[in-house]
């Protein structure tokens, strides 16, 4: 990643606390040198890669970490455990996750190296590529190719991001694009318009729509939506037709090669503005290990379901936006978030005007002994968008539990990242207790896969986009 090495350093410092932003955002060694942030259990770090000068200007400061960078370094990719509920941990056969992952990982066929003509690896140097271990994640310096499809390999409460080739400018949200969203926040009240709008969506025709995700209707032909797989290209050509006859503009957009496209839908709005609300999904799955079976019937098939229930009752209403709607289906979500940074950096250079964002990831599952909720997350967006989101749950589906997730994180983070505001919606007020997370038989016809959950907070999304960007009725 970073050639002729010498002087330089990874420093890892804690963000979600309580100077963490204002550190970065005053310090031009280290919001000129960001590469992101990172989750390693509770604790969010941020990532910069500085000299040493600029380490110690950084004396006081509580919970550091510096690693050495080095000329053998490559693609560095951060892994890390996901927040799980202890109960799927429970029915797991103990094992060294992390241990298994390493084997993996050596006999990945791209464990080649790049530079001796020795084969597939037996065995992996872990000091040569394990660059830092925290609690629960990882830093790893890995192949570019290797990097890319991580996911095979990974344990399946684990996930990666790769970090950036070169610094990334750091883009807080700034107190002037939060204003319209406290604007919505202050003048919201329950519109009995609104309320029939949303009861309009349809649980039979969700159900259709999942099951052609998933190829359970035995029609669709799609045995798995990895970015990589025929099945995600079947999809995305899928999802563009039937956004487009909702009367939505929809291209697919291409961002790595490889890669399933980013499809894009656009509805304009009635008033010359460039103000703009996006919702948005992934459509990319991921299976169990060793399986080319991938159906993300709840991850995210569900969260995809939802924004194309929302685009057929705009159709069947006739509704028309005052503010611009997007509805985005993104792939690379399982890969790094890879489809929906690209979106969202294209969006910053044209310096858009996003209201605000809201990403739908994991909307179906119901553990039966529990109510039927809403998770919002609680270590990366805009506290004011999840508080609108939240607050329209209680006017609209109130039968809905609302509360925070420590699950992170979805698409929205490339949007805040990025200086817009956004949030995300969940499927439960806690850890993932989905028992078919990251497995091949994440399906629809399976006892807690719960239409009537999916329904309702897609109701709250509905209503939240119909509050946030305005509409009249034609």
């Amino acid at each position: 990643m970073v050639a002729g090495s010498t002087g330089l350093f990874l420093l890892l410092l804690p963000f979600n606390v309580p100077n963490g932003p204002s550190l970065i955002e005053q310090n031009s060694c280290l919001n000129g040198n960001f590469y992101g942030n990172y989750r390693d259990g509770e604790v969010l770090r941020s990532a910069s890669i500085v000299d040493a000068s600029c380490i110690n200007g950084l004396a006081g400061q509580s919970d550091l970490l510096v690693i050495p960078v080095n000329n053998r370094m490559e693609q560095l990719v951060w892994v890390e455990q996901e927040a799980v509920d202890a109960s799927l941990k429970e029915s797991s056969p103990e094992t060294d996750e992390f241990g298994l992952f390493m084997n993996r990982l050596a006999s990945s066929p791209y464990s080649r190296s790049q530079h001796h003509h020795q084969g597939i690896l037996t065995s992996i140097n872990q000091d040569s590529i394990v660059v830092h271990r925290g609690n629960n994640a990882a830093l790893l310096s890995i192949s570019r190719d290797m990097a890319f499809t991580l996911d095979t390999v990974l344990p399946r409460f684990w996930k990666y991001t790769s970090l950036p080739s070169s610094p990334v400018d750091y883009i807080p949200v700034p107190p002037s694009a939060i204003e319209p969203v406290k604007r919505i926040l202050s003048k919201l009240e329950f519109d009995p318009i609104v309320a029939r709008l949303t009861n309009s969506l349809s649980i039979p025709q969700m159900r259709n729509d999942v099951r052609f995700l998933t190829g359970e209707d035995g029609q669709s032909g799609i045995v798995s939506r990895h970015s990589f797989a025929k099945g995600s290209r079947t999809a995305a050509k899928w999802l563009k037709e039937r956004f487009e006859e909702t009367g939505a503009t929809c291209h697919l957009k291409d961002f790595l090669p490889g890669f399933a496209p980013n499809v894009i839908c656009r509805y304009k709005a009635t008033l010359n503005t460039a103000e703009t609300v996006l919702f948005s999904a992934h459509y990319d799955s991921r299976g169990s290990f060793g399986s080319t079976r991938a159906p993300g019937g709840d991850d995210d098939g569900s969260g995809i379901t939802a924004l194309l229930g929302i685009a057929r009752a705009i159709k069947n209403n006739g509704v028309k936006f005052r503010a611009n709607l997007e509805l985005v289906a993104f792939a690379g979500e399982e890969q790094g978030l890879l489809g929906s940074k690209a979106y969202a950096r294209e969006l910053r250079a044209g310096n858009a005007n996003i209201i605000l964002m809201v990403q739908a990831d994991m909307l179906a599952y119901h553990h039966p002994d529990e109510p039927a909720q809403l998770g919002l997350p609680n270590l990366i967006g805009t506290l004011e968008v999840a508080q609108l989101v939240a607050n329209i749950s209680a006017l609209y589906s109130p039968e809905l539990t609302v509360g925070l997730t420590p699950v992170c994180c979805s698409d929205h983070q490339s949007f805040h990242e990025q200086g817009f505001p956004s949030t995300q919606v969940f499927e439960r007020a806690g850890p993932i207790i989905d028992p078919m997370y990251h497995n091949s038989r994440d399906l629809s016809d399976r006892i807690g896969y719960d239409l009537q959950q999916l329904k309702s907070i897609a109701k709250v999304q509905f209503a939240t986009l119909l509050h946030a960007s305005g509409f009249e009725l034609q």
